[in-house]
């Protein structure tokens, strides 16, 4: 499939590129939104890139773009933000932080990354393909209550607790080790389908979010994120399911307005911390046209703040 960013003219928009500004977009990927933001750079303006993704890194667009001495691209996770960019010099100095959530489409289209229980593959999805823990592993040994636990708070799985027993009664037998496998298991102990919905999708999400510890990464960058960027720098968010968007919501709610001790009372002004951010706007979705050209935008949903 052609690749296709998703929210490239809203995340552009939000990012209120300078031309001399320092940007950082935490989810490189095929670096559709990356090139975007470099090709509205002048001379003086820097992009700073991040992907937990080998192959990503290794890209053929990746190379290209890095003979731009603008730009800089490291192998790290997200959750390494303030690290790297403390590396790099540029703490409290950034003005737009992009994270781009979720699976990307080469993740996806590759069987062999096994994050697809479309085409057959083994059993992986790790985002970082030089990590130790792939979804095999993980299932393998797994405890069935931490596994009900994963499914049902992961992938909003109804049928958690029959999936996770046919996974454990099954690795007796034989060890599950190709998406195929986990799939066919999956439809055959779920008694009700979603319409429109291939019955293992919740479960795939789940164990995926697990192996790559996704939330707790999502968590720790965007702590981060109010750390390096500037007065007036923007941080733009784009979701693809309803855990990460409530992190996010839940996280510019929280660093939004005033907060006070309420063990102290009465309260003065000097003991009121004000919040670090502002909303900018309601969340954004995909547009009709976009929709029509690239349909795996239709889950996606931005948040902006902005840091005061």
């Amino acid at each position: 499939m052609e690749h296709r960013p998703v929210l490239l003219a809203e995340v552009l928009e939000q990012l209120a590129i300078k031309e001399d500004g320092i940007y950082l977009d935490c989810t490189f990927g095929r670096g559709g939104h990356s090139h975007a933001i470099l090709s509205l750079l002048g001379v003086s303006g820097r992009l700073l890139a991040l992907d937990r993704d080998v192959d990503a890194v290794a890209s053929d667009v990746a190379q290209s773009m890095l003979k731009d001495k603008r730009f800089t691209l490291r192998h790290n996770c997200f959750s390494a933000l303030e690290s790297v960019s403390a590396d790099e010099g540029i703490v409290g100095q950034i003005d737009g932080i992009l994270l781009d959530l979720g699976v990307s489409s080469p993740q996806l289209d590759n069987p062999d990354r096994g994050f697809s229980f479309m085409q057959n593959g083994p059993l992986d999805m790790r985002m970082d393909s030089s990590a130790d823990m792939t979804a095999a592993k993980w299932l393998s040994k797994v405890d069935e209550k931490e596994l009900v636990r994963v499914l049902f708070e992961y992938g909003e799985e109804r049928f958690a607790r029959r999936i996770a027993r046919a996974i454990v009664e099954t690795r007796v037998e034989k060890p599950l080790t190709t998406t195929r496998q986990l799939a066919a298991l999956i439809e055959d102990v779920i008694p009700k389908r979603e319409k429109h919905k291939h019955p293992a999708t919740r479960s795939f999400q789940a164990i995926r979010i697990e192996v790559n510890k996704e939330l707790d990464e999502l968590k720790g960058v965007l702590q981060q994120s109010m750390r390096v960027l500037k007065p007036g720098g923007r941080l733009v968010v784009i979701s693809f399911h309803s855990l990460e968007d409530r992190i996010v919501k839940q996280f510019i709610r929280s660093e939004s307005g005033a907060k006070y001790d309420p063990g102290k009372f009465p309260i003065k002004e000097a003991d009121i911390a004000k919040g670090v951010l502002v909303k900018r706007g309601k969340p954004l979705k995909a547009g009709k046209i976009e929709l029509e050209q690239n349909p795996r935008a239709r889950s996606a949903i931005m948040r902006v703040a902005e840091r005061v």
